[in-house]
C-alpha cells in the first residue's frame, strides 16, 4: 500500500489525531507520525499556537523536512492546520512525491519554491466558515486550478480541527468524508 507521512496540528499529537494515523494503518498504509512538539499537547488551540510561535514556525518546519530525511522518496504528505506547512513544503520540494493531503490549511506555492509539481495529486479539505483558514482559502484555490490532478473539498461548518474526534470543533460526517477521500486518494496514488 503507501507510505503516508502525516504531521500533528497545532494541538499536538491529540488523541483524534493518533487515531485518524490508526485508521489509515488499519487500511493498509504505513504511516508515520513524527512528534514536532517533544511530546508536548495543548487542550487549547491558541496555546498550541502560542507554543509554536515560541518555538518558531521555521523551527516547526525544519523538524517536519527532517523527518523525511529518513524515508524512501515515494511518500505521501499529509498535515493537519500546522502540519500543512512541512507537508506542503516537502511536496513541492522534495522529488518523487506521491500525493499531498492538505487539511484546514494551505500556503500559496511561493513560500515552497514557486511552483506546484506536476505529477503530484493534491486534496485539500476545509470548512467553508473557517476564520483560522479563511487567509489560506485563496492559496487552495489557487493551487487546485495550478495543479494537474487537485481537489479542494469544502465541508459546511466552521469548525478547524473538524476531523479530530478529541477536540470540540469535530464533525463526524465531515470527518467521515474526508477519511473517505483521503483513502481514495492513497488507493490510486
Amino acid at each position: 500500500m503507501t507510505t503516508v507521512l502525516l504531521f500533528h496540528h497545532a494541538q499536538g499529537q491529540t488523541k483524534g489525531f493518533l487515531g485518524f494515523a490508526d485508521e489509515l494503518r488499519e487500511a493498509g498504509h504505513t504511516v508515520h507520525t513524527p512528534d514536532l512538539y517533544d511530546g508536548q499537547t495543548f487542550e487549547d488551540f491558541d496555546e498550541g499556537v502560542g507554543y509554536a510561535k515560541e518555538v518558531g514556525f521555521g523551527e516547526i518546519l525544519r523538524r517536519g523536512v527532517a523527518v523525511a530525511d529518513d524515508l524512501s522518496a515515494d511518500v505521501v504528505y499529509a498535515g493537519f492546520s500546522l502540519g500543512v506547512m512541512p507537508a506542503q513544503s516537502l511536496a513541492q520540494q522534495r522529488a518523487g512525491a506521491r500525493g499531498a493531503i492538505l487539511c484546514s490549511a494551505a500556503f500559496p506555492t511561493d513560500e515552497f519554491g514557486g511552483v506546484w509539481p506536476p505529477s503530484v495529486p493534491l486534496q485539500i479539505h476545509m470548512m467553508e466558515g473557517d476564520p483560522w483558514a479563511e487567509e489560506d482559502r485563496p492559496a487552495a484555490e489557487s493551487l487546485v486550478e495550478e495543479a494537474e490532478d487537485a481537489e479542494l473539498f469544502l465541508y459546511p461548518g466552521s469548525g478547524h480541527l473538524f476531523a479530530d474526534p478529541s477536540l470540540e470543533d469535530y464533525d463526524d460526517q465531515a470527518a467521515t468524508l474526508l477519511k473517505d477521500r483521503t483513502l481514495s486518494l492513497l488507493g490510486r496514488v
